[in-house]
Formats: C-alpha cells, sequence, structure tokens
C-alpha cells in the first residue's frame, strides 16, 4: 500500500519516522513530508503558533503539492492530530484515495461532499479536549452521508496525542491498541 503520513503541529518528531517505520516493516511504502520545513514544537501552544505563521492555505498547499506526485497510484492518506486533518481533505477530494486512516484529528466536511465506500478508520482519545464528543458525533455522521465506511476507536484515559513517546499524552498499551487495529486496518485495503 502506498501511504502519505502527515505529522501533527509539533512537526517532523522521531515518533512520526518511528510510525513510517513501522509501517515500512509491515510492507507499505510510506512517504513523510515535512510540510513545517524543518521546523519543530515543544508544546501545543508553539505548534499552533507554527501552524499560524505558515497559515492553512499554505499547509494545505504543502500537503497537496506532497501527494500530487503519488496520486494516480490509490494513496493512502494517513496523519496525527493536524496531519489527520489535512489528510482528510486531501483523501476527500482524490476520488483514487484507497483508505483514510486518522490518527488523532479530523476536518471539517462541505456539505454534498462525496466519497463513495471509501474505508476511514480514525483513532481519538476518550475525551480528547480537541476532538469533543459532540464533534466527532458530527464527524461521524457526516463522513457516513458522504458515502465513507468509517470506523472508530476511542482510548478512554489516554492523552490527544497518546502515540507519540516523546510527549505526555504517550499511553504505551492505547498505542499499541491503535497501531494493531490501523495495521489490520491497511490490511483490508
Amino acid at each position: 500500500m502506498n501511504i502519505i503520513l502527515f505529522h501533527s503541529a509539533f512537526g517532523l518528531r522521531p515518533a512520526v519516522h518511528a510510525a513510517a517505520d513501522r509501517l515500512r516493516a509491515a510492507g507499505h511504502e510510506v512517504r513523510v513530508p515535512d510540510l513545517f520545513e524543518g521546523q519543530t514544537a515543544e508544546t501545543v501552544e508553539q505548534g499552533r503558533e507554527l501552524g499560524e505563521r505558515i497559515g492553512k492555505d499554505e499547509l494545505l498547499r504543502r500537503a497537496v503539492h506532497a501527494a500530487a506526485p503519488y496520486s494516480d497510484q490509490g494513496l493512502v492518506y494517513a496523519g496525527f492530530s493536524l496531519g489527520g486533518a489535512l489528510a482528510q481533505n486531501l483523501a476527500l477530494a482524490d476520488e483514487k484515495a484507497r483508505g483514510l486512516l486518522l490518527l488523532h484529528g479530523t476536518s471539517d466536511i462541505a456539505e454534498g461532499a462525496s466519497i463513495d465506500d471509501l474505508p476511514v478508520q480514525l483513532h481519538v482519545a476518550s475525551p480528547d479536549p480537541f476532538e469533543t464528543d459532540d464533534w466527532l458525533n458530527t464527524w461521524y455522521l457526516r463522513m457516513q452521508r458522504a458515502g465513507a465506511d468509517v470506523e472508530v476507536h476511542r482510548y478512554p484515559g489516554a492523552g490527544h496525542l497518546f502515540t507519540d513517546p516523546g510527549l505526555p499524552d504517550y499511553d504505551e498499551m492505547s498505542a499499541e491498541q491503535a497501531w494493531r487495529a490501523a495495521l489490520g486496518f491497511l490490511e483490508t485495503l
């Protein structure tokens, strides 16, 4: 499977490379673009400031530019938090998308979006300050209306970026459960 994996607002950290290596070890071809061009953040606030300085439109442009050379191959779009939101936007606009793997983040869905039978798997903390229950319920219903085949995995007690061992949110048990489910999901595509 060809996968493009987008980093979170913390930037291209070692955990993103480790995730890509885990996916490669399972036989997937993985690309990990650096949307922040070498910049990383130490805190959520720094990550937000960095993202705001770059701008949403520019981040999306960079993500599109990174994916474009491979999109005719039928990509699986994946991402962490902010990267998940970008991955979702690209997958919903790519009629050749093979799947969407979201770790810790989602994005709004345009009214009238249509993505017939796109397999989608979301992994999110429960509760999550950035992905509230009300938002996730609305997101889920909109994705289903758009035609996606959605699977949601919730992790009670885990922090927002629970798969990143370099952050305080890390939860080893939840991270391993998420990766087992994600690898199983990718095998079905």
